[in-house]
């Protein structure tokens, strides 16, 4: 929800458009319409809602837009009967976009199959408004904004936030407050079995976001800026269950190239009241200080000429994904099971393929395989770069959360990624709470993927060629060879760098910016408490890749090819009589990485399996200790079978890898069971490990159009 809102008593028309498509004359009201409200006079007085202008509209006009804007919609690879959510503030933008929404729905060939339910709502339509509760009066404006788009004829739901501390952290407040509201867009999302969210950014906010990051020395990929589509993985694990994956939902801009003006004039024109939030105007915030001196660069030639630059930034974008995408196809395999990546480097032949792109490339094997979802920059851009070139590959390398290193027998054309065990973080562990069922996922499965092949169809026909794209030499300054490019002119170019300087005079790392890195990145303890131990039945995330539960049998047959030995497990209290057990009574095991001393201890089991201290378990019945004395033989045998096979396992993974190997054991400590491998040390335990990262690698569809 909008922080503050002020409510104009006239529409607004500060802005220009940044679109040629659609540019339109300074929209003027028609026909305002006083429209009062009765608020609590504990409500500042400064706040006033917009005029309700004439809703008799322009046909030519609405239909103008409303066209452009389905055929944004079909390039997504949408159709009206999908379900769908919009993120809603209230502001022109959201606004706007509900009013498109609802006319896509309704207005075309499909309306009788999209319906009305029987409350009169759109069928497949959710807005959804997110009242991040930092001011007293935010819950009432929530529900203000929420009667103006349910007159739409959009179903609404106000979801708001919950802070650790009751608040943001302080002097983080606007990156904060958007990673809770889409934390929350992704929560409502799935509880209503909804895949695409849509999001109201516009052509101004592209510019806004590409002087922003040009003072931040952003190249090329990041000055494209945001995505037409792409996707959102949660970061909640327990929104999916064993056996599933994580499809995330779908975020679409369908405004992308709407320019701020453009949307004004569509709320006037379709008389939709709006809200103005008054922290846009304080300067304190990078953004309302880039969008101020925007505003004072009003010519059309500076307007039109950047989003040139931008466009073009996106057409090199698009064609990077792609080469990045096939070379992934062609070069990477993963294995699955254990978690790490093997590289072909005499498929990539990297002497070939382009900085730009090989950077683009190593990044996301990087990301995928450490499961971080953070660029990687500078000195360690150009080390990894020259790490990769280098064929036959002799050395190790740790960037990223990862270690690099030759594979085994490929004479150094083959480079192994895996986890790094010295990287922060790796270890964490989160225990799962699953709630959706598998008619719920299947349902999700079905509708997602095919929206995301229609889109990729659409847009791949789209994507340039290498003489097409721009900007591929990251030692030129992207406006530079605009400016060389004839892209920009001159005075666009000194304005563009005026800006770049402007804004990175009011830049300033704050020394809490330093204090959050380092306890975002400090090393968590593998079992920080006892509430994360794991209990039979239930399930854990570890490491953001694998998936492991473990369970007790009350009944086991001890080895194949034994004469159908059975243990009695003790019914309800499950005690496990087996002479080879190490579970103990509090029934919880830990779960850690692999190490060193794992496969020594395999190695000592393999060859001289020992009951460890039997005597000592004085919780055993004599009748129980006899039972355990006539099936000892077998147990050892079993014992000393299964880790024979683990060894023989083992051996086929590379070193390196093992150590990421997620491994469980009992309260003392003691090994019962590396999953990945088959190995249990008892066998009355079953254990599952699948893994299953968070996010896919490459990152999941993306487009740039």
């Amino acid at each position: 929800m909008a922080r503050g809102l002020i409510l104009t008593t006239q529409a607004r028309a500060t802005t220009t458009s940044f679109t040629t498509r659609l540019s339109v004359a300074k929209p003027k009201c028609k026909n305002p319409l006083p429209y009062r409200l009765h608020l609590p006079s504990r409500v500042s007085s400064t706040r006033f809602f917009c005029c309700k202008c004439s809703v008799s509209q322009d046909p030519i006009v609405i239909t103008e837009y409303k066209q452009s804007f389905s055929q944004r919609m079909a390039m997504a690879g949408l159709k009206p009967h999908h379900r769908i959510a919009i993120g809603v503030s209230g502001g022109p933008d959201s606004m706007a976009l509900c009013f498109l929404t609802a006319g896509w729905k309704t207005d075309g060939a499909d309306a009788n199959a999209v319906g009305k339910s029987d409350d009169g709502f759109i069928n497949g339509i959710l807005g959804v408004i997110v009242d991040h509760g930092l001011r007293e009066e935010s819950n009432e404006e929530a529900h203000i904004v929420s009667s103006r788009v349910t007159e739409m004829g959009i179903r609404c739901e106000i979801a708001k936030c919950s802070w650790l501390d009751g608040r943001p952290k302080q002097g983080h407040l606007l990156e904060e407050a958007r990673e809770k509201r889409y934390e929350v867009f992704q929560n409502v999302c799935t509880k209503h079995q909804i895949e695409v969210l849509l999001i109201a950014h516009h052509a101004d906010d592209q510019a806004e976001l590409f002087i922003l990051r040009l003072s931040r020395n952003s190249g090329v990929l990041g000055l494209a800026g945001m995505a037409f589509t792409s996707q959102m993985f949660s970061k909640s694990t327990h929104l999916y269950r064993e056996g599933s994956k994580n499809k995330g939902i779908l975020i679409v801009r369908p405004l992308l190239h709407f320019s701020k003006e453009i949307l004004y004039k569509i709320c006037q024109e379709s008389g939709q009241d709006w809200v103005e939030d008054p922290t846009n105007q304080n300067t304190v915030y990078a953004r309302n200080r880039i969008r101020m001196s925007l505003g004072n660069l009003s010519s059309y030639t500076f307007q039109s000429e950047l989003q040139g630059v931008i466009s073009a930034c996106r057409r090199t974008r698009a064609y990077v994904d792609q080469i990045c995408n096939n070379l992934i196809n062609q070069a990477v395999s993963i294995i699955d099971q254990h978690g790490y990546a093997i590289v072909d480097l005499e498929i990539l032949n990297p002497s070939k393929v382009t900085d730009i792109c090989l950077s683009k490339f190593v990044a996301l094997i990087l990301q995928y395989v450490s499961q971080r979802n953070r660029p990687i920059r500078g000195s360690t851009s150009k080390l990894l770069l020259h790490y990769i070139r280098t064929v036959p590959c002799k050395t190790s390398f740790t960037a990223a959360g990862c270690y690099l290193c030759p594979a085994p027998r490929s004479r150094g054309t083959k480079i192994l990624v895996c986890c790094s065990v010295d990287c922060p973080l790796n270890s964490k562990m989160e225990l799962i709470y699953p709630f959706l069922n598998g008619e719920q996922k299947q349902y999700f499965r079905n509708e997602l993927e095919q929206i995301i092949a229609d889109g990729k169809s659409y847009s791949n026909h789209f994507v340039p060629d290498a003489s097409d794209v721009h900007f591929l030499d990251a030692s030129e300054s992207v406006i530079s060879e605009a400016k060389t490019l004839n892209i920009i002119s001159e005075s666009t170019y000194r304005d563009i760098l005026l800006l770049k300087r402007d804004e990175i005079k009011h830049f300033k790392l704050k020394a809490e910016d330093k204090v959050d890195y380092k306890s975002k990145n400090k090393v968590e303890s593998i079992i920080a408490s006892p509430s994360e131990l794991l209990q039979p039945g239930k399930a854990c995330y570890f490491m953001n890749r694998f998936w492991i539960t473990w369970k007790l049998s009350n009944h086991v047959s001890v080895g194949e090819g034994t004469e159908n030995c059975v243990v009695d497990l003790g019914g309800e209290t499950q005690e496990c009589h087996s002479c080879s057990c190490r579970i103990g009574h509090d029934k919880v095991a830990e779960v850690r990485r692999m190490s060193e001393s794992d496969w020594l201890y395999l190695a000592k089991l393999s060859k001289c399996p020992s009951l460890d201290n039997l005597q000592q378990q004085k919780v055993l019945s004599s009748s129980t200790m006899e039972q355990i004395s006539e099936k000892r033989s077998l147990h050892l045998e079993n014992l000393e079978l299964s880790a024979q096979k683990a060894l023989e396992v083992l051996k086929l993974i590379p070193v390196a890898a093992r150590r990421s190997l997620p491994v469980l054991v009992n309260h003392q400590g003691l090994l019962l069971s590396i999953p990945s491998i088959g190995f249990k040390r008892c066998p009355c335990l079953t254990v599952s490990c699948e893994f299953k990262p968070l996010v896919p690698l490459g990152g999941g569809h993306s487009s740039f159009m």
